[in-house]
Parts: structure tokens; sequence; C-alpha cells
């Protein structure tokens, strides 16, 4: 997941991202401040750093800290579901001063160590092979585990839908018994209406 989003200077983003338990997530970030001279946002922001929150399905917080203009921020998930990673500068201008404009670059990956390319050709042939193989084998695991986690989020999707299909199959069920005794009491209220007044 890789994107951009612009963000007041005290005002906090957050992005969810669903995640398998036991599992690596890195973020890299890079914070750029509306230049109002140049009229474009500047590479960098010199004094602004980010407090990134990461909060588990469960509400717990898994990861606070404080950051620079751009970083790598990186937790390991316990449980599957939901997290919540939010970001807000570290500004302490008073909200009606702090009127900068900031462009927050944001990319994150969630699976595995990544191949590091400057430790593979430090490396000779034979245990470059070795170290994409492993690398490769992290890949595997990392697939397996999502497949894995997409397919108990089936499931659990599944059952859900065949509780609320039953759920409304016996709410139709009782409501047709409801008309029917409703239309049965009608018929027996108007024929002994009928024989009191002796129309029948």
């Amino acid at each position: 997941l890789a994107l951009y989003f612009h963000s007041g200077e005290r005002e906090e983003k957050c992005i969810i991202e669903d995640v398998p338990s036991d599992t690596l997530v890195i973020g890299n970030y890079k914070v750029q401040r509306w230049d109002i001279h140049k009229q474009d946002f500047l590479e960098s922001a010199p004094g602004l750093g980010m407090f990134v929150t990461v909060t588990t399905p469960a509400a717990e917080v898994l990861l606070s800290k404080l950051y620079g203009p751009q970083g790598t921020f990186s937790f390991t998930s316990y449980l599957s579901g939901e997290h919540v990673i939010c970001l807000q500068s570290n500004s302490t201008r008073f909200v009606a001063f702090a009127g900068s404009k900031l462009r927050i670059h944001l990319d994150i990956r969630v699976g595995e160590h990544f191949l590091d390319e400057s430790v593979v050709q430090a490396k000779d042939k034979v245990n470059e092979v070795n170290f994409r193989l492993e690398h490769l084998i992290e890949q595997i695991h990392h697939i397996s585990k999502e497949q894995n986690y997409e397919r108990e989020r089936e499931e659990k999707f599944r059952k859900t839908s065949e509780e609320t299909n039953s759920n409304i199959l016996w709410w139709a069920i009782v409501q047709t018994l409801i008309l029917i005794s409703i239309g049965i009491w009608q018929i027996k209220s108007l024929r002994d209406f009928f024989i009191s007044k002796k129309l029948v």
C-alpha cells in the first residue's frame, strides 16, 4: 500500500490495515510542508516529527512513538483483524496558528522481511542463491498465512450469512403464522358479528 494524503499541522490521520496474526508490518513515511512563497510542498519539513500510533482490533496500543520528518516504523501483529495506524505531527503551535498544510507520503508493507539487495550483492554466488531461497521461503510462508487468514474470514462471513438467512426464514414463518392467526380471528369475529345480528 503506497499513498499520500494531505493533513493539517495538528490534524491526526488514520488508516485501517487488515493484518493476519503474527505478521510483520513495515511503514515508511515522509512529511512535506506547504511553502506559501514557493506555492509548493518542500522536500523536507525541518523541525516536524510524526507521532505514530498503532491500535490492535482489541483497542490496545501496539505502538506509540515519535519519529522525525521521515522515518520507518514497524510492528508485529499478535491478533488478526483491522489495525488502526494513526499519524499526527508533533507541532507545538496552537491550533489557531498551526495552519500549515502537510503532505504525508506513506508506504505500508505487510509480510515478512523484504529482500535487501545490498546484502545480496555483498555475498558470493552460493550465499546469494541461499539468501534468495530463504527469502522465497519466507514469502511462501507469508502467502500461506494470508491465505489461511482469508479462509478464516470467508468461513466467518459464510457463518454470518447462514445465520442471517436462517433468521430471515424464521421471521418469514413467524410473520406468516401471525397473518394466518389474524385472518382466522377476523373471520371468527365477522361470523360472530353476523350471528349476533341474525344476518346469517
